[in-house]
């Protein structure tokens, strides 16, 4: 049975349930028996579902597709316009509001709960009476219990305005996630290596390109970045579309190669990409079943059992609201316990080991970022769900155990991916002309490259360790140990990036000794993950954070805060698991020529200068897999003290997070590598090139 027909049966499965709730939700509208302050709530929510449910029963009746493009707009606007910057201060889906209204506790449940409800807009798209009805039930449960309480109250005591316990309304809503993990998050492991799980892969390969109306069916959040993402393809040639998706694809083949692992073992990839790009998807997927790879293309999570944090994992369209997703990104506080996250890792086991051969021809993900959408700095909201230290441990557990079974039935040896990014509309009126700028960039000569990394190389193989310095405000001052080669003449300390898996060309990395590496690293201001950071500072001392802050928020504490949360990950310190040089100084001259080096994705970013990556190396999983520069020279830093756990006790030795932080050119004063005799090698002098060899680096920046 394929998975149509599975759902088939579920919808079938799920009819009589799924009756019975939209009738009560039909009731409730009307309705006037709980407390009046929740009233309003209850009602605007119930209607919010019947909403859902009319969007359900036109796809399944097929009415959606006889829509026209105005009546779609309408519909797209109207499910997401109570979360938009400009209705969010009084949407019951704003934790301070909701606080504001019913007080604390239960303010931040009832949120959490609508903010729940508003996963179900892709259920709807999807037809899936199945979820449909759990959230559905989920509403109505804890309606009643307001229903029931101020009953009995009002006979008992006369009290019209007695709600349930908080303890009562937590419960309802533990129960629930812990009770539909094996719905939702075992479906969810499925979406990522099953490819009859097809919805987004139908609407690719069978939609009419040429129509803006295609964007729709989707189900997600659609505004001018998608759509005139879509038109600007349309505009282009097709032996244009061709090269994007080439790169896209052969990046992905060649990194295979590149890292010695078999591709004709696999025979999934997963697609991940942002709505707008489907002409050159639809080609990828192409070139990727040439390879023997069937796409799965899965939706980012949006239901609190399956998202992490506010992060995208998935083809999405345009976030409505960052600070929404920011404000829900630790619902999990209002119920995590342990028993909680064991029964999460039990269900994920067992997903897995039913589906041992499935998930092992899993091959990774091909992702297409998007880039140029204004950066975001969040608001503190105090009364937002966030984690006390016990959960910060027990997130922070589940990150590693639940890395260590994907890393058993997916293995890290075998899988590799690749990335890339274009810009979107909303990075300026120039829009056309820097999307053919960041062609031109990811298709540059690696060959050119390739010979001058190397000569980088071969200097950053003779120190002992890097030194690298800022200027005109910029405070970092920080020595990078290097690794020390037993035969210079066939190991090499440094990987010579090409673009196969990380595109655009441009860099040359290497895990650093972290005893021995310490200083300041700083920058002043730097994007990460889609937030935005302002006077970033971390301090190492042999290899790890020691200290951090930046300047986003008034409070000190809040900064520390931020940093924690999203830079350390929860973690109470992070090792240097990277350090880079970047070489693109074509990309550099292209954001500063247009101003929008603060919108470049990270991607890009880190190929325009040093790049300090905190978390785990870039070998991570895969450190014994043996791998060699263009040259034939063995990389042989892929490890430090921490990834070393690994031979005695793996859960102390990843971290599940690598964030690359890129000082740009302008900031630096220099980039030296010291030798074991005490000679200074200069690489970079005041932002440019100066090692004999590396100065055809600097031609680009003629332009400015």
């Amino acid at each position: 049975m394929n998975i149509r027909e599975i759902q088939k049966e579920k919808n079938i499965q799920y009819e009589e349930r799924h009756v019975l709730a939209v009738g009560r939700l039909r009731g409730i509208v009307p309705e006037e028996t709980v407390p009046g302050q929740y009233l309003p709530y209850f009602q605007d929510v119930a209607i919010f579902l019947l909403e859902l449910e009319n969007v359900r029963r036109k796809v399944e009746s097929g009415e959606w597709e006889r829509y026209s493009i105005g009546e779609m707009q309408s519909l797209n606007e109207i499910l997401y316009s109570d979360v938009l910057e400009e209705h969010y201060h009084k949407s019951y889906a704003n934790p301070a509001y909701a606080v504001k209204k019913f007080g604390t506790d239960m303010g931040r449940l009832l949120s959490m709960l609508y903010a729940e409800m508003r996963s179900g807009i892709a259920y709807s798209f999807e037809n899936r009476k199945d979820y449909l009805t759990i959230l559905y039930e989920l509403f109505i449960e804890i309606y009643n219990t307001f229903e029931n309480t101020c009953q009995e109250s009002d006979k008992e005591a006369g009290q019209k305005d007695a709600i349930p316990g908080v303890g009562t309304v937590r419960d309802i809503i533990y129960w629930y996630v812990s009770d539909y993990c094996d719905v939702f998050l075992a479906d969810r492991i499925m979406e990522q290596i099953d490819p009859s799980y097809s919805f987004a892969v139908e609407i690719i390969e069978n939609s009419d390109l040429e129509n803006d109306r295609y964007l729709y069916r989707f189900g997600e959040y659609i505004t001018e970045n998608e759509l005139g993402t879509a038109r600007h393809l349309r505009t282009l040639p097709e032996e244009t579309l061709q090269k994007m998706a080439d790169v896209y694809t052969e990046g992905y083949r060649v990194g295979f190669i590149n890292t010695g692992k078999d591709l004709s073992k696999k025979s999934v990839v997963n697609i991940r990409y942002s709505l707008g790009f489907e002409k050159v998807i639809r080609i990828a997927m192409e070139n990727f079943r040439k390879m023997g790879l069937e796409p799965v293309i899965y939706r980012a999570a949006s239901g609190i059992i399956t998202k992490r944090e506010h992060h995208k994992n998935g083809y999405h369209g345009a976030v409505a609201n960052w600070q929404y997703d920011y404000d829900h990104r630790q619902d999990q506080a209002l119920f995590m316990d342990k028993r909680y996250i064991e029964r999460r890792l039990e269900v994920m086991r067992t997903v897995y080991e039913q589906h041992r051969d499935q998930a092992a021809q899993f091959a990774g993900p091909a992702v297409m970022e998007t880039f140029g959408e204004k950066p975001f700095s969040p608001k503190s909201v105090p009364e937002a769900p966030a984690f006390d230290e016990e959960q910060k441990r027990l997130s922070v557990s589940y990150d590693s155990r639940s890395g260590q079974i994907t890393n058993e039935y997916i293995k890290g040896e075998e899988r590799s991916f690749t990335i890339i990014a274009y810009p979107v509309p909303e990075i300026g009126e120039k829009y056309p002309e820097i999307f053919n700028e960041v062609i031109r960039i990811n298709t540059l000569d690696a060959g050119l490259y390739e010979k001058v990394q190397q000569t980088l190389i071969d200097a950053l193989d003779q120190g002992e360790y890097v030194h690298v310095t800022g200027k005109d405000g910029n405070r970092t001052d920080i020595r990078v140990k290097l690794h020390h080669l037993k035969d210079a003449q066939k190991e090499t300390v440094f990987e010579n990036c090409v673009a196969d898996v990380n595109i655009p060309v441009g860099e040359v990395f290497t895990s650093p000794v972290l005893e021995g590496t310490s200083g300041v690293l700083h920058v002043s201001r730097v994007y990460l993950e889609g937030l935005q950071y302002t006077d970033l500072e971390l301090t190492f001392e042999d290899g790890k954070i020691a200290d951090y802050r930046c300047g986003n928020f008034d409070d000190p504490e809040e900064n520390r805060r931020y940093v924690a949360d999203n830079v350390l990950k929860g973690h109470q310190t992070l090792p240097l698991g990277e350090f880079a040089i970047g070489t693109n100084t074509t990309a550099y001259v292209v954001g500063r020529k247009y101003g929008i080096e603060e919108k470049l994705p990270i991607l890009i970013a880190e190929k325009t200068g040093p790049h300090f990556a905190v978390g785990d190396t870039c070998y991570s999983w895969s450190e014994d897999i043996r791998v060699y520069n263009p040259n034939g020279k063995e990389i042989v830093a892929k490890d430090n003290s921490v990834s070393a756990r690994r031979k005695e006790d793996v859960s102390k030795a990843y971290f599940n997070c690598h964030t690359d932080i890129t000082i740009p050119y302008e900031e630096l004063e220099e980039i030296s590598v010291v030798t074991k005799n005490g000679k200074h090698i200069i690489l970079i002098k005041d932002g440019k090139f100066v090692l004999p060899g590396t100065e055809i680096l600097n031609e680009p920046f003629r332009e400015l």
